[in-house]
C-alpha cells in the first residue's frame, strides 16, 4: 500500500488537505487501473490459449480473471481507507474485512480450478491405471474442497489475529476419539477408496468371493459393495472384507466372454473321434455359444470306468453359464442315446456266497 501511495503522490498533492477526496480519487483510479490491466493481460493470454488444442487453459483463464481483478480492487480500497480520516480501529477492521473477502474469492476460484483439473485427470485420455477415475472423482473433489476451505480458514484466522493453537489441539483430540470409536467404519471407508481407485471390479461384473459366494456387482460405495446372486438375493459385503479377500472377477480380463466346461465320460471301446465330432456339432449348433473363439474338445484322462472328455466353449456373459450348461447337457445326453454311446455310471454287483438255511 505504501508503494501505491508513492505512485499516486502527484494526484494526492493536487487534492491536498482533502483526505476524503483523495480516498475517492484512489478508489476511482483503482477501478480504472484494475479494469485496464486485467483486460489487456487476459486479452493477450486469450489469444495465446486460443492457439492450443486443449480447452483446459481457456477454462482456467476464465476462472483466474475475477480473483485477480478483485485483488487489485481490494488493494486500492485498503489504500483509500488508510488515506481517509477514519479511526484506526475501524480502518483496521475494514482492511481485515477486505482481505477476508479476497481470501474467499480466491478460495472459490481454487475450488473451481481443482474441480476442472480432477475432471481432466478422470476423463481425459487413457486413465486405466490412474488414481483419479470417474468412480473416485466425487471423493477427490470433496477432499480437495475440504483442504482448500481449511487453508482459507487458517489464513482468515491469521488475518484477524486469532490464535489457532487451541483450535488445532481440540480438533486433534476430537479426531483421535472419533478414530477409535469408528475404526471399523474408517476401515471400510479406506478400503472403499482403494477399491474405487484400483478397480478390481466394476458395476455389472460377476465376481466370486473366497466363500464361493457368486453374484453380480450392483453398487460400489465407500462403505460396502452389493452383489445380487443368481437367486435374486442381494448380499451386502463390507469393503474391508472385499479388500482382504481373494476375488475372482469372471467378467474381467481383456474380453468379457466367459469359458464354460462340460465334462462327459464315455465307456471304454467307444470311437473317440465320433465323440469329438458329436460334441463339436452340439457346441456349434448352440446359439448361446460364441463362434469366436470356437469351441474345443479335449480328451482329458483314462478314468476308472470311462474315457473322460471335456467340451470347452465360450459365452458372451457369465450370467448365461447356467442356461448354456443346461442346454448343452440335454443335447449331449439325447445325441449319445441316439448314437448308442454309453455314458458309464456307478454299478454295484452283489454276490451271494451261500443262501441262508
Amino acid at each position: 500500500m505504501e508503494n501505491i501511495k508513492t505512485y499516486l503522490q502527484p494526484i494526492l498533492q493536487f487534492f491536498d488537505n482533502q483526505p476524503w477526496v483523495q480516498g475517492g480519487a484512489v478508489l476511482l483510479i483503482t477501478f480504472l487501473v484494475a479494469s485496464v490491466v486485467s483486460w489487456v493481460i487476459f486479452r493477450i493470454l486469450k489469444i495465446l490459449t486460443s492457439k492450443t488444442k486443449s480447452y483446459l487453459d481457456d477454462r482456467l483463464l476464465v476462472i483466474a480473471r475475477p480473483p485477480i481483478y478483485y485483488s487489485l480492487v481490494i488493494t486500492g480500497f485498503s489504500t483509500a481507507i488508510k488515506i481517509m480520516p477514519i479511526a484506526d480501529s475501524l480502518s483496521n477492521k475494514l482492511i481485515y474485512g477486505f482481505k477476508t473477502i479476497g481470501v474467499i474469492i480466491w478460495m472459490i476460484a481454487l475450488i473451481r480450478v481443482s474441480k476442472i483439473i480432477l475432471q481432466q485427470l478422470a476423463w481425459g485420455g487413457d486413465n486405466k491405471h490412474g488414481l483419479v477415475k470417474p468412480q473416485t472423482l466425487p471423493l477427490f473433489d470433496n477432499l480437495s474442497k475440504v483442504m482448500i476451505v481449511a487453508i482459507a480458514g487458517y489464513v482468515i484466522f491469521q488475518i484477524w489475529g486469532i490464535d489457532m493453537t487451541a483450535w488445532v489441539a481440540s480438533a486433534g483430540i476430537v479426531g483421535l476419539a472419533v478414530s477409535f470409536a469408528a475404526k471399523d467404519t474408517l476401515s471400510n471407508l479406506f478400503s472403499g477408496v482403494f477399491i474405487l481407485a484400483d478397480s478390481p471390479y466394476k458395476i455389472g461384473d460377476y465376481v466370486v468371493l473366497d466363500g464361493n459366494q457368486r453374484g453380480k456387482v450392483t453398487h460400489i460405495g465407500l462403505r460396502s459393495t452389493r452383489l445380487v446372486t443368481r437367486d435374486d438375493v442381494e448380499v451386502t459385503v463390507p469393503n474391508s472384507i472385499m479388500g482382504n479377500s481373494k476375488i475372482t472377477n469372471q467378467s474381467g480380463g481383456p474380453d468379457p466372454k466367459f469359458r464354460i466346461r462340460v465334462k462327459i465320460g464315455v465307456a471304454y471301446g467307444t470311437d473317440i473321434e465320433r465323440v469329438r465330432e458329436i460334441l463339436m456339432e452340439i457346441a456349434l449348433a448352440e446359439a448361446l455359444v460364441t463362434k469366436t473363439p470356437e469351441p474345443r474338445v479335449r480328451f482329458r484322462t483314462f478314468g476308472d470306468s470311462s474315457l473322460d472328455f471335456e467340451l470347452l466353449c465360450w459365452i458372451q456373459d457369465p450370467e448365461l453359464r447356467g442356461r448354456t450348461l443346461d442346454k448343452l447337457n440335454v443335447a449331449i445326453y439325447n445325441k449319445f442315446n441316439k448314437e448308442n454311446i454309453e455314458i458309464p455310471y456307478s454299478k454295484h454287483d452283489l454276490y451271494i456266497k451261500e443262501m441262508p438255511k
